[in-house]
């Protein structure tokens, strides 16, 4: 027995030894970045000097002596001269296919007037064959020195073709006459459940559509062929790589979008990680059913995953279809539209959860904020104990009763920090002065405990975070107006606001284990900008220049001028 025990002690002594002697050689990693300013998101270790990769993963987190032991003549080294990093930025709700087609058609951000939009029709009426559609996105009458919707008679001369013109938040359609026409629409047509059709005093259409009436027109749309919804979801994807975005979550696809994003990923030309909701329409319930049925979905490189779906409460207010408490202050007579009552989306969010998805609801104004806070409250209180992370969609207007509800039920606010300073100007006509002070309160949510991912909403707005970073950190436009900044109690620090880009968003879409930080074990995300936006005075952020966005350890974009 005693010749036994010795004989196990030998041969466990042996593989004691054996093992420390396999750990104490470093296996070489596949890269090595070093000489930068490294801010984690990681409270317990907030800086470091250097990181080693190997394969899609982060190895090593630390100094630059200790990284350098996982050096080899393999081992790929970049020297950032003093360059700064981040984890790589998350745009936390965003439309890919939407910036696709943006990028292609006609962009009418920043336009003055009617007549100028008409000559932007008119040059590629020239261009485009007859009969063939045209399209636009971008038009905010809110920019023009009449502030009113146009008509189609703005658009007269354009009849051959039919035109289809998005406002700039994607709430309201502005169409000609040839499109009403092919449509087949006429005073007699009703108003659809969840939209509305703007008349004139006659009863007649006007041409511009709210919510979900624009789907009266967009619905009889050809749709470009596949390989053309391809070439415009990289160009999106690479617009994104080009301002520091290593993944964004995808706020509603449907089945034909799903299908191009399983075959780019089937590809192996996905770079961009997606976190994609199912969006709900009266067109896609059965198919919502059935993921219902089948359950969650994510790849095992983590580039695409479906977990969420997306609901509507209500419209946006640049057009009036935010759904308020109390009438427009500019238009007494409308309280914007309710698109789902609570029965309706405590029913849908109750079928989720049991199904195991996220909800995440859209609700800009007060009404819908409340609407979808008491859907969640039925919901969870007839749930099994669970962390469920319901979130809400850009909630603009909060009242100041309901803002403490966030915290207290666990609701994510899920919010675009350029929202306010694209809204600032003309907010205040919608909501007057008292309810205004309850747009965009980033300080009294975050104060009371909650954590706010942040997005852009592109291409509502721009898809660039350091545009979001700087106005969350100023409350300000970029010509520094108002000076000292809209409301500047609700600011972010610069801290928080990088938060809302990346943990903040990892954690809005459960995956705070894998991204969202630099530390071991998570995956090799990165955003490098060629200055430190926490020691820069905040004007200069919008000055700031994405040198390299790596994506799981690869370098998808460099800077031209690095080449």
């Amino acid at each position: 027995m005693e010749k036994a025990f010795k004989k196990l002690a030998v041969i466990l002594m042996a593989s004691i030894s054996f093992y420390l002697s396999g750990c104490s050689q470093q296996t070489p990693a596949d890269l090595i970045i070093s000489g930068g300013r490294f801010y984690t998101m990681n409270p317990a270790e907030p800086r470091v000097e250097a990181v080693a990769v190997r394969g899609d993963r982060i190895v090593y987190a630390g100094t630059a002596e200790g990284a350098n032991k996982f050096r080899a003549a393999e081992t790929t080294l970049l020297d950032l001269k003093g360059k700064t990093v981040l984890p790589g930025l998350i745009d936390a709700h965003a439309h890919l296919l939407s910036l696709g087609r943006f990028l292609v058609e006609l962009n009418l951000v920043g336009t003055t007037s009617p007549q100028q939009i008409r000559d932007m029709v008119l040059k590629k009426a020239a261009e485009t064959p007859q009969g063939g559609w045209i399209s636009g996105r971008g038009w905010d009458q809110n920019d023009w020195e009449i502030k009113k919707f146009p008509t189609w008679r703005d658009l007269d001369g354009t009849e051959s073709h039919p035109v289809y013109l998005r406002r700039i938040d994607g709430h309201a359609a502005w169409v000609n006459q040839t499109a009403l026409k092919l449509c087949g629409i006429d005073r007699n047509t009703p108003d659809p459940k969840g939209g509305k059709i703007i008349r004139d005093q006659d009863g007649e259409p006007t041409g511009v559509f709210i919510d979900d009436a624009a789907d009266l027109i967009a619905l009889k749309m050809p749709l470009p062929p596949p390989d053309e919804q391809i070439r415009r979801l990289k160009s999106a994807i690479q617009k994104c790589h080009s301002v520091g975005l290593v993944g964004v979550h995808d706020a509603a696809i449907d089945s034909a979008k799903l299908e191009i994003f399983e075959e780019l990923h089937r590809r192996g030309e996905l770079t961009l990680r997606v976190n994609a909701m199912l969006y709900d329409s009266s067109q896609t319930q059965s198919w919502l059913k059935s993921w219902f049925e089948r359950g969650t979905l994510e790849t095992d490189d983590h580039y695409f995953k479906i977990r969420s779906v997306k609901l509507f409460a209500d419209g946006a207010l640049g057009s009036r279809g935010a759904a308020l408490l109390e009438p427009y202050s500019d238009d007494p007579s409308n309280r914007g539209l309710l698109l789902k009552s609570t029965d309706e989306l405590y029913q849908l969010t109750k079928s989720a959860l049991e199904a195991g998805f996220q909800v995440c609801t859209h609700a800009l104004g007060d009404l819908g904020v409340r609407t979808v806070l008491d859907a969640y409250e039925r919901a969870l209180k007839g749930a099994s104990p669970g962390d469920y992370r319901l979130r809400i969609e850009h909630c603009e207007v909060i009242s100041p009763a309901d803002q403490p509800r966030f915290a207290a039920l666990g609701v994510i606010p899920s919010m675009q920090p350029t929202h306010a300073t694209s809204d600032m100007p003309w907010i205040e006509d919608r909501l007057g002065p008292e309810r205004v002070k309850g747009v965009c309160v980033w300080r009294e949510l975050l104060d009371s405990g909650c954590r706010i991912p942040c997005g852009s909403d592109f291409p509502v707005e721009s898809p660039d975070p350091l545009w979001g970073i700087y106005a969350a950190v100023t409350r300000q436009d970029h010509e520094g107006r108002p000076e000292g900044g809209w409301y500047p109690r609700q600011k972010m620090t610069v801290e928080e606001a990088v938060r809302g880009f990346t943990i903040d968003a990892a954690y809005a879409e459960f995956a705070e284990d894998l991204k969202g930080s630099i530390e071991v074990g998570k995956l090799a995300d990165f955003t490098i900008l060629d200055r430190d936006i926490f020691e820069i005075p905040a004007r200069e952020i919008l000055d700031t220049q994405v040198r390299y966005t790596i994506v799981g350890g690869n370098i998808v974009y460099q800077s031209p001028d690095l080449e």
